[in-house]
């Protein structure tokens, strides 16, 4: 009690000293190209004064206009959408909030950290903001603490991770929206008076209609090489709502964090709750900007082994689907050898056996190997891989389970299911409730269990198909916190898991992209993009996915999808990504199987610009018939340039590729590369100026054709 009298006359001598010095209060949070800067106005209040390219004079910063409030409350006199909406236990709903102070500290890693601290003086609950900007990526992070320092518990009924404000004459929207097996679809729209939203309420498959990101063009609609844009993502792998809401003014208020929906959630005397970060860079490049600080930030200071190398693999979904045994195993592994790649993986179907896992209506949950399929569990299979010199990989799915499986009749009391009602099941399955710390347990027993018993394990595919449904937790006393809590526990598993095992790679699957967010992405070195392998479509999917995800983490494979395109077209889309097969070898014609073979090659060859290099986005599907991406290295001296034509008209005009990223004094060599009879082809030399302003001709009329360039400086 002492302590905390002691803490409130803190507070209240520090809200009593604002008044002196609040005109001369700025604090700015700067990157190397961006800057956000804040104020404290003469009521105390903290004020957004700006955001926008930096200023080079920090002191003209001052001269701006004050603005709107950095953190809006509800309650008080601000007419539109509150980032903060607390319920009192007295039953007043109103919260105003005041400057108490700020700090900065750099980090050892270059990025510099603001906190910026705000009070009720009414009730004293506290509101710390946190930024985090990293200068050389023109990345920002924000998350806000809310403390409760009232002397009974409050209720968050909306509680976001960021608030930011624009005043321009126009604002647009893009969105990436679909469904199963049809994700990532640009949308763009002109915001006008009033909300939009972008939400999910869908819990544990949560992206499954709607990317988990967004670009927001400032003044005109979003270009890819100019203008000023804004992009976003929340990183919290569960329910999500961006709220984009212009004013009467013109102003716009974009509010990010975790969907209020059915989640208001109730915190103790001296809690505190902390928000997911939101994640926000602002280009004056364009769209292909903001992507490349995305790209940069996350391969640095984000994503699992973000500088580290990927593996390519085969997979045996499409060769074997649940129809498999130990000799059929032993021979993929023989096959991967062939292929070149440096990993099997298997997939779905090798576990249970009171309900053998022969197809996707029983078994999840047990996750014994399945004696009839592998009777000598995995150790032959793992055995064949190191004589072949592959890796073994394996797929999951431990957050689920189908109620025809022992764990359901066992623990029923796991299962978010409700008590009194029919079950519906998406997928033939259940989810389980890992607000639970005994199914936390269990679900990182899964994974553990398998690494402990077969340490050769180099990866696994962790796989999550059905979203929320049921939503009733026998656990949470609170209903409203499931959704919340679940993704807390997901967490809890996974910070375990990287902790036992912090160099192993895990691909995060969600039936397809249900699932795609930077703080997932610190537990998995890679995502699965979608269900759908045919080409044709995976150039729309890749390339709405490009938008904030560097393409190590974009997991692309060569299947049977499409028969009419040739296996070249397949491979050449596959190699913009994190390259992967899932086909039958064996249904390869020879010329195709050394074509394959070749590509592996010649992608390892080239990983350093594909993976590790910047992207530009040359010509979108969404323009025409063709398309072309490139990726440049770092001291720009490589190159590679890939272009698809897809479903040319009959005597199409067909114009010149322009480049980008290239150094213009330097002189460079073209040629294809991965051509399908295996002969490079010199193309010519030219200035990098020439590549970038005139180009080269890449596009043809033939349908399902495509081209890899390689750009070597001389």
């Amino acid at each position: 009690m002492k302590h905390m009298k002691k803490t409130f006359l803190l507070l209240a001598s520090a809200l009593m000293a604002v008044s002196a010095t609040a005109e001369s209060k700025i604090i700015p949070i700067e990157t190397e190209n961006v800057g956000l800067v804040y104020s404290v106005g003469d009521n105390g209040r903290l004020y957004q004064r700006y955001f926008g390219k930096k200023l080079i004079n920090a002191e003209e910063y001052a001269k701006l206009p004050q603005g709107i409030e950095a953190y809006l409350t509800h309650g008080m006199e601000d007419y539109f959408e509150p980032a903060l909406h607390i319920n009192h236990a007295d039953g007043n709903q109103s919260t105003l909030l005041k400057y108490v102070d700020s700090s900065t500290t750099t980090n050892a890693d270059g990025s510099v950290s603001t906190v910026i601290s705000l009070v009720d003086p009414e009730y004293n609950d506290e509101v710390k903001m946190h930024f985090t900007a990293y200068p050389d990526c023109d990345v920002i992070t924000t998350y806000t603490e809310i403390t409760n320092n009232e002397k009974k518990p409050i209720e968050l009924e909306k509680y976001a991770s960021s608030l930011l404000t624009f005043n321009a004459p126009a604002y647009y929207l893009t969105q990436y929206d679909g469904d199963w097996a049809n994700e990532a679809n640009l949308k763009e729209q002109k915001l006008e008076f009033g909300k939009k939203q972008l939400d999910t309420n869908l819990g544990s498959r949560h992206n499954m209609f709607l990317a988990q990101f967004f670009q927001l063009s400032i003044g005109a609609p979003a270009q890819e090489n100019s203008g000023e844009v804004l992009a976003g993502n929340l990183g919290w792998t569960g329910n999500y709502r961006y709220t984009f809401e212009v004013d009467r003014e013109g102003k716009l208020r974009v509010i990010s964090g975790i969907n209020p929906y059915n989640s208001e959630y109730t915190i103790a005397k001296g809690e505190t709750f902390t928000t997911p970060e939101f994640h926000f860079t602002l280009s004056q490049e364009g769209k292909g900007g903001a992507s490349r600080n995305f790209h940069d930030w996350a391969r640095q200071y984000k994503v699992k082994d973000g500088m580290g190398d990927r593996m390519t693999l085969l997979n045996n979904w499409e060769a074997t689907y649940f129809d498999f045994d130990e000799a059929k195993l032993i021979q993929l592994c023989k096959d991967a050898k062939t292929l070149g790649v440096d990993m099997f993986l298997l997939d779905d179907g090798w576990f249970a056996n009171k309900y053998p896992r022969n197809g996707d209506t029983a078994g999840l949950g047990d996750w014994g190997e399945n004696v009839e399929k592998l009777p000598n569990g995995f150790y032959p299979v793992i055995e064949e891989a190191k004589k072949q010199g592959v890796k073994f990989g394996l797929w999951i799915e431990p957050e689920m389970v189908n109620p025809k499986s022992e764990l359901y009749e066992t623990h029923k009391d796991w299962v978010i299911t409700l008590p009194n009602r029919d079950e519906y099941y998406f997928r033939n399955q259940l989810v389980l409730d890992l607000s639970n710390p005994k199914v936390q347990d269990y679900v990182f027993s899964v994974l553990d269990d398998l690494k402990t018993k077969y340490p050769e394990i180099a990866f696994f595919k962790w796989d999550c198909n059905s979203p929320i449904t049921n939503i009733y937790s026998p656990y949470e006393k609170n209903q409203k916190h499931l959704y919340v809590d679940y993704v807390k526990g997901l967490y809890n598993v996974l910070e375990r898991v990287k902790a036992k095992y912090p160099e192993l790679a895990i691909m995060m699957c969600a039936g397809g992209s249900g699932r795609g967010d930077y703080k997932g992405l610190e537990y998995f070195t890679e995502f699965w993009a979608s269900d759908n392998t045919d080409p044709i479509e995976r150039l729309f999917i890749q390339w709405g996915f490009s938008q904030i995800f560097p393409s190590k983490t974009i997991c692309a494979h060569v299947t049977s999808w499409n028969r009419d395109a040739s296996i070249k077209f397949k491979t050449d889309v596959a190699m913009m990504g994190k390259l992967g097969f899932d086909i039958n070898l064996h249904e390869l014609s020879e010329s195709d199987l050394r074509y394959a073979q070749q590509a592996v090659r010649e992608y390892n060859r080239l990983k350093p610009a594909i993976l590790e290099g910047d992207q530009y986005r040359l010509v979108s599907p969404y323009d025409g018939n063709h398309t072309s991406t490139m990726y440049v290295t770092k001291d720009k001296s490589k190159a590679v340039v890939f272009a698809f034509d897809v479903y040319p008209r009959y005597n199409e005009k067909m114009y010149n590729v322009k480049m980008s990223g290239l150094d213009a004094n330097k002189m460079y060599n073209v040629k294809e590369i991965n051509r399908y009879d295996c002969n490079d082809q010199n193309v010519g030399q030219y200035s990098g100026n020439y590549l970038m302003t005139v180009g080269l001709p890449m596009f043809t009329g033939n349908k399902l054709h495509s081209r890899i360039y390689e750009v070597s400086a001389n």
